[in-house]
């Protein structure tokens, strides 16, 4: 079983590579330099909560898929 920690470090990466994107393409979506947003696939850094925000209505996933804790991928209905 992978834990949370690394399951967020694969969700990002395989998110990514699905769209066929490349990480200066993620990071300026970001607004974070390229060896930021590897740092946070590599999980060297934290994903600021306004990151994840972001990058779950870019993939349209809900933050609980990307954090590891539901295999889920839809996004909650927005109020």
């Amino acid at each position: 079983m992978v834990s949370g920690d690394v399951m967020y470090q694969l969700r990002l990466r395989d998110l990514r590579e699905d769209q066929d994107l490349n990480q200066t393409q993620v990071a300026e979506l970001l607004q974070v330099h390229q060896t930021t947003y590897s740092d946070y696939e590599l999980g060297r850094v934290n994903v600021p909560v306004s990151a994840l925000h972001t990058l779950a209505d870019f993939y349209k996933v809900s933050v609980d898929y990307l954090l590891g804790r539901t295999s889920v991928k839809d996004p909650y209905p927005k109020k």
